[in-house]
């Protein structure tokens, strides 16, 4: 009955949906206020229908309801309950009642927070976003019910597929989904903008929450998604520009850009027609990942295997917004005017040379991620654009938007002295070219490029820092706790958020100097890694609750011959799948990392081990936990709760009497 009751709700949430997407865009069209004031009615109800649907399918996960064809397919009684829970979206129909789900939440936070709005531009923005959200609640209705039952009830179901049993699995995806759908709404307060001509400093914050709400999350997402390929899949990586990959990292790459050019459009009214291309590319590159994931065309260990019929259905979705948002734009553009002028080398430029550079490194991931399906499509020919084509292609482009990134926190706003802010940061070019010194003596010498990416991770984070730290001495040594607090949030947000940047860079470069040592062992032997000693105390059998597997057992001593840790990396085997998984063996000192990770086993005497020392690997994940907290600093500044136009009691103005 429960599930039934959320299939139903789907369904009324489907036909809210269509009313949303109609009579609130034609009142904002029209200037009917009561019309365009039912979008925030109509966004609630849409989403207390479709959190009652996926309340109903988590319930059938948790009572373990095999009778649900999807439950069945995605679940086993034996599985422990976080893994119940996650498996909701640990597959095609439930990571897509999510995905509308999450869709919702954004349709009925701008119903609640935005109540401020003129309405006709609340009523054509939840329009727009009902528009989205009509579109794929009948893809779920009508091509990937969630909720069918099945005619005969099995005992038992076969598993939720085991890479995805792990805590990381059960945050990763929410956190993506909250970043890639979230930028729906940016999308829809674009297009409202777009079909009511307004497009200005108060548009400007009116998306700049949301678009910071949806960076954060995606951040996250993607650093849980790294994180969780380098401990779980035992490559002892963390990105290997995998499609699906690359497939969040282009939004991500272009929401950036959106965020800075929104900041210009809001203190000097320019890039009006930027920001606007970036909201409508930024959502569209979403909806190509979602196509590429559901629709067959990649094989990848993320990516749902779903029948291509399902595929051509969001497809179609993915070619009728996409194409009408872009037709849209191409109407409307020659009425934007553009806004204040500013020289060339000024804090706008600097924005805009990081906007130009993040642009073409999406463009490159997204050449490198398509070419190979487009080329297949049209000649049948198979061909594989690897690392080494995103390496020498999106990497260097990143070098120097780093470099400018300190150049550009000193510029004036609308005209700026560059030599001025070579002078004020010189110090941090010595400091980082000092500490590319100091790593080639530290490792007797080593990668020229991996020493420069050093070289220039110090430099990007002491120059994010150095502003804060010459606005805290400027009154003498004691009012540096009083300057700091008296410090605008949204200038420490950016030192953050570039300082994690830079720590990023230092991660990555890092990886160059790493051990690695591949050896067969038996129980007793020892290998030595960089002044530890690993030893191999035994193998044996262990048992999950619904896996069995071979652990090996090993001490790890440093060099003095004291124990620091017992690692037990082990090989399982999932009773539901019958499918092999590794599990590493991790002993972190500071932010470094000894990785060890083993293969099969076949007569339970010896094993084939992969051993790692990787200097300063946690940094490649510290990194964007600082960009996200400065992100969230920038989310809590006061500024994005007021200057925002109170909403007019009418679209038009009173006759006169």
């Amino acid at each position: 009955m429960i599930v039934e009751l959320g299939h139903f709700a789907l369904i009324l949430g489907f036909a809210v949906a269509l009313f949303q997407a109609t009579v609130p865009l034609w009142g904002a069209i029209r200037g009917d206020a009561v019309l365009a004031r039912l979008g925030s009615q109509a966004a609630l109800v849409h989403f207390a229908l479709v959190a009652l649907s996926f309340a109903a399918l988590t319930h059938a996960y948790l009572v373990s309801d095999f009778s649900v064809l999807n439950v069945f397919q995605n679940s086993h009684s034996l599985k422990p309950l976080i893994y119940k829970w996650s498996g909701v979206w640990g597959n095609h129909e439930g990571s897509m009642l999510l995905w509308v789900l999450i869709l919702a939440l954004f349709g009925a936070g701008v119903a609640v927070f935005s109540k401020r709005l003129p309405d006709d531009m609340l009523g054509a923005t939840l329009g727009v976003q009902g528009l989205i959200a009509s579109a794929f609640c009948a893809f779920l209705i009508f091509a990937s019910n969630p909720f069918l039952r099945m005619p005969n009830p099995p005992i038992e179901g076969r598993d939720l597929n085991p890479v995805l049993q792990d805590p990381g699995l059960a945050i990763h995806p929410p956190l993506l989904y909250l970043g890639y759908v979230g930028f729906s709404i940016v999308f829809s307060f674009a297009a409202a903008a777009l079909i009511l001509g307004r497009v200005d400093a108060a548009f400007a914050r009116m998306i700049r929450p949301w678009t910071l709400a949806a960076w954060i999350t995606l951040t996250l997402g993607i650093a849980m998604g790294s994180y969780w390929a380098y401990y779980e899949l035992g490559w002892g990586g963390y990105w290997f520009w995998d499609p699906v990959e690359n497939a969040s990292l282009m939004p991500w790459l272009t929401g950036t850009a959106l965020l800075h050019s929104a900041i210009v459009l809001e203190k000097r009214e320019a890039l009006k027609t930027w920001t606007i291309l970036l909201a409508v590319v930024t959502f569209s590159l979403s909806l190509l990942g979602t196509f590429l994931v559901r629709s067959g065309v990649l094989t990848s260990v993320h990516a749902f295997a779903v029948d291509p019929e399902r595929g051509l259905f969001i497809l179609l979705i993915l070619i009728a917004f996409i194409g009408g948002s872009f037709a849209l734009f191409a109407a409307r553009a020659s009425a934007l005017q553009g806004g204040g002028l500013f020289a060339p080398i000024s804090r706008e430029g600097a924005l805009v040379f990081n906007n130009l550079f993040l642009s073409v490194a999406s463009l490159a991931v997204f050449v490198g991620t398509l070419y190979p399906l487009l080329l297949e499509a049209l000649t049948g020919a198979k061909i594989s654009v690897g690392p080494p084509f995103f390496n020498l292609t999106a990497v260097p482009l990143m070098v120097p938007l780093f470099l400018a990134i300190p150049f550009g926190q000193k510029l004036a706003w609308k005209r700026g002295d560059l030599l001025g802010a070579g002078q004020r940061l010189w110090i941090c070019m010595v400091l980082g070219v000092a500490g590319a010194a100091i790593s080639a003596y530290a490792t007797g010498g080593g990668p020229i490029l991996a020493l420069a990416g050093i070289g220039l991770g110090i430099f990007l984070v002491l120059g994010a820092l150095d502003d804060l730290l010459d606005r805290a001495l400027r009154g003498g040594i004691g009012l540096i706790g009083a300057r700091l607090r008296a410090i605008p949030q949204s200038i420490t947000a950016m030192a953050l958020a570039h300082a994690g940047a830079g720590l990023m860079v230092i991660g990555i470069s890092a990886t160059a100097f790493e051990t690695e040592k591949i050896a067969a062992m038996k129980p007793g032997e020892t290998l030595a890694l960089d002044g530890y000693t690993l030893r191999l105390e035994g193998i044996g059998p262990v048992t999950g609750p619904n896996y069995n597997a071979i652990a090996a057992e090993f001490s790890l001593r440093d060099p003095a011959g004291a124990e620091l840790a017992r690692l037990r990396p082990a090989k399982r085997v999932y009773i539901g799948r019958q499918m092999p998984t590794s599990e590493v063996g991790r002993y972190r000192h500071g932010l470094s990392e000894i990785y060890v990770a083993i293969g099969e086993t076949s007569d339970g005497q010896h094993v084939d081990l992969r051993a790692y020392h990787k200097p300063y690997v946690l940094l490649i994940w510290l990194g964007p936990l600082l960009m996200s907290i400065g992100g969230i600093l920038s989310l809590l500044d006061r500024r994005l709760r007021i200057g925002v136009p109170a909403r007019r009691a009418r679209l038009r103005p009173e006759p006169a009497e």
